[in-house]
């Protein structure tokens, strides 16, 4: 139990380290390379430390240089058979990305998880690799894991892919296109939601030399024969990490940033400034940082669609704000690390704070918090964002606040300095 206290902190800039998404992708490229790769600022935790330990199980030799720093040896999109259930937590990024590098190898994988894991939806993936002759499926046939993949033809052509509940299945796709013999092309049954990781993915892909292509808002493409080129990489800072120092500055009114974040990153979550902006907050691009300081905070309504891991540190900040906030189009975060919707509006419910809800939909009107025992189901995102809470409100207490290592084990260190 994580007891926190309130604080008046000075302005300052912090550091956060490497962005989960970039580092999973990076490394799943240096994976497929044949050569060897150097990645420098990789995000240690413990989902990293998962994709990590599949990659080498997979083939890729791993050589960890420090804590941020390692070069990855890969297997030329070639993985060697293993015969054990690699077991991927409750880590959603690892299990479906890596489920479609499964799906280049000619042997039978199995891909295992927590319980929460394997009750979070991977059918609509498995039915797209399907159709391109890959053996996938869901050992319960209920379409969750564990699930079986080998590997088959590589022939390529057209898939479909229904990506309403995750753009992880498209990203997955997209990363095996170059090793199908006629490239591949993907058909959407509608636009994918958060669809700034697609991007991500895309750009990590053409950092190794590897081109791809949306051709609009339902139809990606990705020529064949594309090897991927080794080379030395760096990862940017975790813009969803960065977001709860932001919420910070939002709810004290000091001027709180974070170094080294670029105002062109493709990472959505760098959106989250801009809701902060509309809700009363003045915004600073100085000495490649962002800074955010709060004023007169008030309510807005705001489509959350593209910026999932954004929406608790948002929501703990409309708690603050007058008026009412809704937050709209985020019923995909129902199947993150829990269901992120029930679980922010009844912990701020617990604080004294006005909420609603829906299938697909929340809404928190400001108030005056008071402290509470915070739940964090097992979630690193509730954790994080319900601490901002804590600068401003007395008796805060973070249940199982260790669950923070799944994405930013420094956390509490860099948290309780401000």
């Amino acid at each position: 139990m994580k007891q926190l206290y309130p604080k008046h902190p000075l302005p300052r800039i912090v550091t956060v380290p490497g962005s989960k998404s970039i580092s999973h992708r990076m490394l799943i490229c240096a994976a497929l390379c044949r050569g060897t790769c150097g990645i420098r600022n990789l995000l240690d935790s413990q989902d990293i430390g998962l994709t990590l330990h599949a990659l080498a199980c997979m083939g890729a030799k791993i050589e960890k240089i420090s804590s941020d720093t390692v070069n990855v040896t890969g297997f030329a999109g070639h993985p060697v058979p293993f015969a054990d259930p690699i077991y991927l937590g409750n880590s959603g990024t690892s299990m479906r990305l890596l489920a479609g590098i499964a799906g280049l190898g000619t042997s039978p994988y199995t891909l295992t998880g927590d319980a929460r894991m394997c009750a979070r939806p991977m059918k609509e993936l498995l039915d797209a690799l399907t159709l391109l002759e890959i053996r996938a499926e869901s050992e319960s046939h209920q379409g969750f894991p564990p699930v079986i993949i080998q590997g088959g033809h590589r022939h390529g052509g057209t898939t479909r892919l229904d990506c309403s509940k995750s753009s992880q299945y498209l990203s997955a796709l997209l990363m095996i296109s170059p090793f199908m013999t006629h490239g591949l092309t993907i058909d959407l049954a509608g636009p994918p939601v958060s669809s700034p990781y697609i991007d991500l993915t895309l750009d990590v892909m053409k950092q190794f030399q590897v081109t791809g292509y949306r051709i609009n808002d339902t139809t990606y493409q990705v020529p064949g024969g594309q090897p991927y080129i080794p080379g030395d990489h760096v990862v940017e800072p975790d813009l969803s990490n960065a977001g709860y120092f932001w919420a910070a500055g939002a709810i004290t009114g000091q001027k709180i940033g974070v170094a080294h974040i670029r105002p062109d990153s493709l990472q959505g979550d760098l959106k989250q400034i801009h809701i902060l902006e509309k809700m009363g907050c003045d915004l600073f691009f100085e000495n490649q940082g962002v800074s955010v300081k709060g004023r007169h905070l008030h309510a807005v309504d705001v489509d959350m669609s593209d910026t999932p891991d954004a929406v608790p540190a948002i929501a703990v900040v409309a708690a603050f704000a007058q008026g009412t906030t809704r937050i709209r189009n985020i019923r995909h975060l129902r199947e993150k690390e829990c269901d992120r919707i029930d679980a922010v509006t009844s912990q701020l419910e617990k604080m004294g704070i006005q909420t609603d809800q829906g299938e697909d939909w929340l809404s928190v009107t400001g108030g005056v918090p008071k402290g509470d025992v915070i739940n964090t189901f097992n979630d690193h995102r509730i954790a994080m964002a319900f601490a901002v809470a804590g600068l401003k409100v007395p008796g805060i207490q973070i249940e199982n606040e260790t669950c923070v290592g799944k994405s930013f084990p420094g956390f509490w260190d860099i948290f309780d300095a401000l």
